[in-house]
C-alpha cells in the first residue's frame, strides 16, 4: 500500500507536465494495484493557438480506453464519463487547453468529480491559487525600478484591482457550493467574474505605457491567472444553459435569473418609490468646509468611517467647494453621501492624462467600496476639453447607486468601470465617451447631456467594453433625455455610441433623443476600424424625439430595433437584480419597464 501511495503521489506531483496524448495512470486508494491503458489510437488535444477565443482554436478529441482487468480483487473506478465530461465542458471555454490540462487533475484528488458545478469549483480554487501567486509580484513592482511608471498611479492601480479580483474569485467560490446552483447566486458569482476580467484588463492599459525588468513576468503571471477566470465564467454560464451571447440576444431568449417569488404584483406592474427627506437625527458624520461640522474634507470622513461594516455610516456634506480627490476604498463598504444639492455641495478635482496620471486614478471621486450611495452632490473634473480623459466619477464597486447628482466634466466623464450600478435623476455631461466602461448599469429619468468638444473632434455618449460574450454587463438608458448643450454647434457630428471592446452593449428605451444626434446613431470605434461590428448589441426601444428616428441608423447586424420582450433582459429586476438591493435604498426606481 505505502508503494501505491508514493506512485500517486508522484504522479499528482508529474501531471501537469504531461500531455493529454500520453498515457495516464490512475490509481484507486480502495485498491492495492489498478490498471489503466489507452488504446493503440491514443487521445489528443491540439491548438493552432493560444488564443482567448475558442472560435480561433483548432481543437481534436477522441476517445479514450480504460482496461479495469486488474490482478487485485477490488475493481478500480471507470474514469471515462469523467473525461468525457471535462471534454465536453472544455471545449466551449476560452482556453480550452488551459482548461483540460486543470480539471484532469481534479480526477485525480476527486472522489466523485460527477457534475459540472464540481468543476466549477477546481477551476476557481486553481484561479485563486494563481492570483495569490501573483500576490507575490505586486509587491515588488515598486522596488529598484522593477516596474517604471510613465504615467502615475500605474501600480496603485493594478494592486488595488488585483485585491479586488481575489475578494471576487473568493465570494464566487462561496457562492457555488450549492448543487444545483441557486440561480440568484449564480447572477451575483457571474457580476464577480465579469469584473475580475474587467480588472484584468485595466491593469494591463495601465502597465501598457510602463517599463522595467519585472514587467515581461508580471504580464505573463496576469495573462495565465486569468484564463482560470476566463474559463470559469464560461462555464459558470453554461449551468443553466444561459450564454449572454449575441446569438442568445437575437433570438430574445430571456434572462434565466428568476423574479423572487416574494415581489408583490404591484412591484412586478411598477415599483415603488421610496422619497426620503433629510433627516438630522440620522446622520452620523458631518464635514463642513466652513469648519462647523466634524470634518473640514471629505476625505478626513471616509477615514474615520468604520471599515468592512455591514451597516450604513451617512456622511452629511454641508454646502461649499471641496477641491479633493476623494476615494472610497474596497473596505469602506456601505458609505452614504449626502449633499445640500447639486448648486451647493460640489467636489472637484483636476487630473488627466495628460497630466501625467493614468484614466483610472485621474477621478475626483473614486468608488471601490460595496453599497456606495449618494444624493444632491455635484462631482466635477475641471481639468478641461484640452487634457482629453479626466474622470469626475470611478465606480467599480457592487451596488452602487446615485441619486439626483450631477456628474461633469469633458471626455471620459463618468467610469462605470465594473460591476452592478444605478443612476437615478442625475445630471451627466460630458464630449467623447462621456460614460464609458464595462459595468452592468440603469440609468433612469437621467438628463444626459453632450457638450461641445475641441475643434475637429465628435461627441460620443458611451463606449461600453464588454469583452467577452460570457459577461453580463452593459448600460441600459430608460426614461432619460439625450440633448446637447446650447453651444453645440450643428456642425459637430454626434453620437449615442461606439464599441471600445468586440461585445460591448448599450441600449436607449422609452427616451428622448433629441436632433442633435446623427442618423446614423451609432459610429465605428474608428474611421477604418469595424471591432465588434457583428458582435456588438446595440438597442433602440420606444424613443421619441426628432433624433430618434431608426430609418437611417445604422446597418450592423450587432444593432436591433428592439421590441418589448428584447428590453425585458434590460432592465432593473433583470439587468442588475435590482430588486435585490435597491429596495432597501432612499432611490426611487422602477424594476420594469411600462
Amino acid at each position: 500500500m505505502a508503494s501505491s501511495t508514493n506512485n500517486i503521489l508522484k504522479l499528482l506531483l508529474l501531471l501537469p507536465a504531461l500531455s493529454l496524448s500520453r498515457t495516464w495512470a490512475l490509481y484507486s486508494s480502495h485498491s492495492s494495484s489498478s490498471c489503466y491503458s489507452s488504446s493503440s489510437s491514443s487521445s489528443t488535444y491540439s491548438s493552432s493557438s493560444s488564443s482567448s477565443s475558442s472560435s480561433s482554436s483548432s481543437t481534436s478529441y477522441s476517445s479514450y480506453s480504460y482496461s479495469s482487468s486488474c490482478s487485485s480483487s477490488t475493481t478500480s473506478p471507470d474514469y471515462s464519463e469523467y473525461f468525457a465530461n471535462i471534454e465536453s465542458i472544455c471545449k466551449t471555454t476560452p482556453y480550452p487547453e488551459v482548461c483540460l490540462e486543470t480539471l484532469k487533475l481534479s480526477i485525480s484528488t476527486a472522489t466523485s468529480p460527477n457534475n459540472t458545478a464540481y468543476y466549477l469549483h477546481y477551476t476557481l480554487k486553481t484561479a485563486i491559487n494563481d492570483s495569490r501567486k501573483l500576490s507575490t509580484l505586486l509587491p515588488n513592482a515598486g522596488i529598484s525600478n522593477n516596474i517604471i511608471e510613465k504615467q502615475r498611479g500605474t501600480i496603485q492601480d493594478c494592486t488595488e484591482l488585483h485585491q479586488i479580483t481575489l475578494s471576487s474569485l473568493q465570494r464566487s467560490v462561496s457562492q457555488n457550493n450549492d448543487v444545483p446552483i441557486n440561480k440568484r447566486k449564480l447572477a451575483d458569482a457571474r457580476a464577480y467574474l465579469s469584473a475580475a476580467l474587467t480588472n484584468k484588463i485595466t491593469c494591463l492599459e495601465s502597465l501598457d505605457s510602463a517599463s522595467g525588468p519585472l514587467k515581461p513576468a508580471l504580464l505573463k503571471s496576469i495573462n495565465d491567472t486569468f484564463k482560470h477566470v476566463s474559463n470559469s465564467l464560461s462555464i459558470l454560464s453554461s449551468q443553466n444553459g444561459q450564454n449572454n451571447s449575441q446569438d442568445d440576444q437575437n433570438n430574445r431568449h430571456l434572462m434565466d435569473v428568476g423574479v423572487p417569488t416574494w415581489i408583490s404584483k404591484k412591484l412586478e406592474r411598477r415599483t415603488r418609490l421610496l422619497e426620503s427627506e433629510y433627516d438630522p437625527s440620522k446622520v452620523l458624520l458631518t464635514v463642513a468646509a466652513d469648519g462647523t461640522g466634524n470634518f473640514t474634507t471629505i476625505t478626513d470622513a471616509i477615514n474615520f468611517a468604520p471599515n468592512n461594516s455591514n451597516d450604513q455610516t451617512e456622511i452629511y456634506v454641508k454646502q461649499g467647494v471641496y477641491e479633493e480627490n476623494v476615494v472610497i476604498p474596497s473596505y469602506k463598504l456601505n458609505i452614504f453621501l449626502r449633499g445640500d444639492g447639486t448648486d451647493a455641495t460640489i467636489i472637484t478635482g483636476n487630473r488627466s492624462v495628460v497630466d501625467g496620471w493614468t484614466t483610472f486614478s485621474s477621478a475626483t471621486l473614486a468608488v471601490s467600496g460595496e453599497g456606495f450611495l449618494a444624493r444632491d452632490i455635484r462631482i466635477e473634473n475641471k481639468a478641461g476639453r484640452e487634457k482629453h480623459q479626466a474622470v469626475a466619477l470611478r465606480v467599480n464597486a457592487d451596488f452602487v447607486a446615485l441619486y439626483k447628482c450631477s456628474i461633469i466634466g469633458y471626455e471620459d466623464t463618468l467610469y462605470v468601470h465594473s460591476f452592478r450600478q444605478f443612476y437615478r435623476e442625475c445630471d451627466i455631461r460630458g464630449t467623447i465617451d462621456f460614460i464609458f466602461g464595462n459595468a452592468a448599469v440603469v440609468f433612469q429619468s437621467c438628463d444626459i447631456v453632450s457638450r461641445t468638444p475641441m475643434a475637429g473632434q465628435f461627441t460620443v455618449i458611451t463606449a461600453q467594453s464588454r469583452n467577452s460574450p460570457d459577461e453580463t454587463t452593459g448600460i441600459s438608458f430608460q426614461y432619460c433625455n439625450i440633448s446637447a448643450e446650447e453651444d453645440l454647434h450643428s456642425s459637430v457630428k454626434s453620437y449615442l455610441g461606439r464599441p471600445w471592446r468586440m461585445y460591448s452593449r448599450t441600449v436607449y428605451l422609452v427616451s428622448y433623443i433629441d436632433n442633435f444626434i446623427d442618423p446614423a446613431g451609432w459610429m465605428q470605434w474608428s474611421n477604418d476600424d469595424n471591432q465588434g461590428l457583428d458582435t456588438l448589441y446595440y438597442g433602440e426601444y420606444d424613443n421619441e424625439g426628432p433624433g430618434s428616428s431608426t430609418v437611417d441608423r445604422v446597418t450592423w447586424s450587432g444593432y436591433h430595433i428592439m421590441d418589448i420582450i428584447d428590453t425585458f433582459n434590460f432592465t432593473v429586476s433583470q439587468f442588475i437584480t435590482g430588486v435585490d438591493w435597491l429596495k432597501k435604498s432612499i432611490i426611487p426606481c422602477e424594476f420594469w419597464l411600462n
